[in-house]
């Protein structure tokens, strides 16, 4: 991709005045140069990312963190770093950087998550997350990894942990796992994914009993694990889960963070009947994170029912090649 049209991208994203959904299509498109690109245009769009972290909206920073966690180079982690280590950061910001450099799995960045994992007084969405972080890491970088029979997974995200490795394990057994309090959280999330790869293909017989099994971990006492469940109930965009991601957004007691990843979740079922309605209610939220978060949504709502190709703010950020 040519300088302009990442300054052109870097622009959108950093503008206070472009619509938030703009802002999101024009990141989407930089993360596709990122993990796609080689050299400076990967850098020049890595850079761009790393320019919005000015914004006051912690939704829009959250998912920067995401996106440069999700494009592989090393060039992300100084961001997500100083991210981290900026206590006074919205925790949903530096719980989300320290998951990207999980998803980066270099062992340099250990020490720095294992202080914030161990710091006195932190909150416990990053502590938890530096904590499943730390285990990514470790597995990322272990001899084990390359012995684990690892089922093909239909996403092509970096997850915060692997699927457990196949062994004939039914949607109850990794349910059970799902919600053993006693386990560490890097496996319950291993169990997570697994479930989720269970119900990849929406008609396969395990695909609603595992939405559904998955529902379950609403119940968790983790908002960070809560919340884990909306995401990968985003990915899987299966109607079954419509009912506990509509009960999740509406319950205004329930984490910010929940019900922000709940609404974005559910803009990816938009072209479900009745959806729409349910996410237009929340317009007036009084969490401004869930107001834009629903924004978003209903921006992916309408992709969803449209011919475009590709959620991003320039078609022809998809055909970049590295």
């Amino acid at each position: 991709m040519a300088d302009a049209s990442i300054q052109s991208l870097r622009e959108s994203l950093c503008s206070e005045s472009t619509p938030l959904p703009v802002r999101f299509r024009a990141l989407f498109s930089l993360k596709h140069v990122a993990k796609t690109s080689h050299g400076q245009p990967a850098v020049a769009a890595i850079d761009a990312i790393s320019a919005a972290f000015k914004s006051p909206s912690a939704l829009l920073k959250h998912e920067l963190a995401y996106c440069l966690g999700q494009t592989g180079n090393d060039a992300a982690i100084a961001p997500l770093r100083q991210v981290l280590s900026d206590l006074e950061e919205d925790p949903m910001c530096r719980h989300e950087a320290a998951e990207a450099l999980g998803a980066l799995g270099k062992m340099d960045n250990l020490s720095l998550l294992q202080h914030y994992r161990d710091r006195e007084g932190e909150d416990v969405v990053v502590k938890e997350t530096c904590e499943i972080a730390i285990d990514r890491i470790r597995w990322e970088n272990s001899t084990e990894r390359s012995q684990e029979k690892l089922r093909q997974s239909d996403f092509a995200s970096v997850d915060p942990a692997p699927p457990m490795p196949e062994s004939g394990k039914t949607v109850d057994d990794l349910g059970k796992q799902l919600m053993d309090v006693s386990s560490p959280l890097f496996l319950r999330y291993r169990a997570m994914f697994a479930l989720r790869d269970l119900a990849s293909q929406p008609d396969a017989p395990t695909a609603v009993p595992a939405v559904l099994a998955l529902a379950e971990g609403f119940k968790d006492k983790s908002a960070l694990f809560r919340h884990e469940i909306a995401f990968v109930f985003g990915q899987l965009s299966h109607p079954a889960s419509i009912p506990a991601l509509t009960a999740a957004l509406s319950d205004v007691d329930e984490a910010s963070m929940v019900r922000h990843e709940a609404a974005e979740a559910l803009g990816s079922l938009g072209g479900e009947d009745g959806v729409e309605e349910i996410l237009k209610r929340f317009l007036v939220d009084k969490e401004k994170v869930v107001r834009e978060s629903v924004i978003v949504a209903l921006d992916m709502a309408d992709y969803e029912k449209s011919a475009d190709a590709e959620y991003a703010l320039i078609p022809e950020a998809a055909s970049v090649q590295a």
